[in-house]
């Protein structure tokens, strides 16, 4: 019952079948060779148009299977493997017409009734395929390219529109916590707020529903602040804000001031003192310490608060400029905050290892670290950052079966307290880094993943059941490039600032960035400095055209 088309060019699927069958399921393409001593770079070249090709005739959901000889695709998954440079480069050479690898697996050519490996070198004579590999493809989402954004709200009884800073268009407003929601970071936390409500009277506050502050922060790195400036240009109308979008002219690091309109928006002029500056919380901290010294809680009463934070940070695998953080906070009689630490630090525990217990086989620990034990170098940039706040006592770490060593990814959580000014209490306060702990529950090895808009990664999690997470983009190939530049005379090297330019511009497809040389001319002093940016997607396809285009 199957028809039998005989010549066609694998490169030009299209035209060889009327518009209405343009729409297969799945297209196999077994041992692919342009014949002879081709080459690599040939038979690169032939799955390149093949790839996309194959982008015309196939459905959104359907697959391309490709199998190839051991060691010519140039995956991990070859065994022994090859070189790069010396293989077929398959996932690189998808990722050019919008496809990842999506699964692999070995070729059993016994397993396919009346299969018979023949074409060694043009010739009807079977060739060998033992360790041959099978590779599965599928359509990627495409790469984003976000507009940018304005945002309205209301702070302290003043309405405020403000433009996003274009590295968090996409993950402002994502409702990953809202009651709807399957996302594994909103039943991470539901888990551990049911479980400390067994130890705690709880309650839950809904004070902090503003993104945007005002204010001084003292202590805190302001490099590492997403500053936002109300927009100095005509306030945009209430159809463009309803949408989102806007066309925009992003400003940072500029001090200006605010001056209401007739209309109730604020804009912007400069010239103020920075008591008047706005900006992303960088941390529910502080509103928990506001939420105590104004009187606003119940004495033995666990206040919890939640909610995504911003900040500005280097480019390393647990360091992300937006995640959702958990504040507990408690206000106990002098004398008794040990206790309540210890019984606050023992339920996370027990609730994380139940979590983890139903999710997979491997074992966390959890212990608590006295702060003195670590130097701020050991420290990973959420637990750093969350001591400029206060002084810490405790690390929340988490360690997969190697107790008793805390790696530098692994602090998920703080503790402190301090005493309530001429008070009789005690205030404990405890934050976790929710993101980071979902991904260490759900073994999700990159933090981008909990922003992906790709279906299949919450389709992983139905009714916000916690699963062992399990990659949809296989060996994503990696592009390095390097760049270097001269450091203007006089002017202090804003690391920070470069690697946040780097997220911009690479849609967080920048992976890795190191100072690789530095270079100073002696006659005139001027300093240059030269980075290597390693390039890598997570979940979509990513060609090396793509990448040379960002680089640029």
């Amino acid at each position: 019952g199957a028809e039998v088309v005989f010549s066609v060019d694998c490169t030009k699927l299209k035209d060889y079948f009327l518009p209405e069958e343009r729409v297969f399921d799945c297209i196999y393409f077994n041992f692919p060779h342009c014949g002879r001593k081709a080459g690599i770079v040939k038979n690169r070249e032939l799955l390149a148009h093949f790839f996309h090709s194959c982008a015309e005739v196939l459905t959104e959901e359907g697959e391309v299977h490709v199998a190839l000889c051991n060691g010519q695709g140039g995956t991990p998954a070859d065994q022994p493997r090859r070189e790069w440079h010396n293989s077929w480069q398959i996932v690189a050479v998808a990722a050019g017409a919008g496809f990842i690898l999506s699964n692999i697996h070995p070729f059993k050519a016994e397993t396919i009734h009346g299969y018979k490996c023949t074409g060694y070198r043009s010739q009807d004579k079977s060739f060998c395929v033992e360790g041959a590999l099978n590779h599965i493809f599928t359509r990627s989402t495409p790469l984003p390219y976000f507009k940018p954004m304005i945002c309205k709200t209301e702070l302290e009884s003043q309405k405020v529109s403000f433009r996003v800073p274009q590295v968090l268009v996409d993950k402002i407003n994502r409702g990953f916590l809202e009651l709807n929601s399957n996302h594994p970071v909103r039943t991470v936390k539901e888990k551990l707020t049911a479980e400390l409500s067994q130890a705690f009277p709880l309650q839950n506050i809904d004070d902090c529903p503003f993104l945007l502050h005002r204010g001084h922060l003292n202590g805190v790195c302001h490099s590492r602040i997403f500053w936002i400036i109300p927009s100095p240009e005509e306030t945009p109308s209430t159809e463009e804000m309803s949408n989102g979008l806007a066309n925009a002219v992003l400003f940072s690091h500029v001090d200006f001031c605010s001056d209401t309109h007739k209309n109730g928006w604020v804009n912007a002029q400069e010239g103020c003192n920075v008591s008047e500056q706005y900006y992303l919380r960088p941390s529910l901290l502080p509103i928990a310490q506001a939420i105590i010294q104004r009187g606003a809680f119940l004495p033995g009463t666990l206040h919890v608060l939640s909610g995504p934070v911003f900040r500005k940070c280097l480019i390393t695998p647990y360091s992300m400029p937006v995640f959702h953080e958990m504040v507990f906070t408690c206000a106990v009689n002098r004398g008794t905050e040990n206790s309540c630490i210890e019984i606050l630090a023992r339920n996370i525990k027990t609730s994380v290892h139940s979590l983890q217990q139903a999710v997979s086989g491997f074992k966390l620990n959890i212990n608590l670290h006295e702060a003195t034990s670590f130097e701020t170098s050991e420290l990973n940039d959420f637990a750093a950052f969350e001591s400029q706040f206060s002084k810490i006592q405790y690390f929340i770490c988490v360690e997969i079966d190697t107790p008793g060593s805390c790696e530098k990814g692994s602090c998920v959580g703080i503790i402190t307290h301090y005493e309530l000014g001429s008070s009789e209490l005690v205030v404990v306060f405890a934050s976790l880094n929710l993101d980071l702990l979902t991904m260490l529950i759900c073994g999700i090895s990159d933090w981008r993943m909990l922003w992906t808009s790709d279906a299949r990664f919450i389709s992983q999690f139905p009714g916000g059941q916690l699963r062992l997470f399990k990659s949809f983009s296989l060996y994503p190939p990696s592009y390095v490039h390097d760049v270097s530049f001269w450091v203007p005379d006089g002017e202090q090297f804003d690391e920070v600032a470069f690697h946040t330019i780097a997220r911009e511009v690479s849609g967080e497809t920048v992976i890795a960035l190191q100072l690789i040389d530095s270079f100073q001319q002696p006659e005139t002093g001027r300093k240059s400095l030269c980075y290597r940016l390693t390039f890598q997607s997570c979940d979509k396809a990513l060609s090396r055209q793509e990448v040379a285009e960002m680089q640029l």
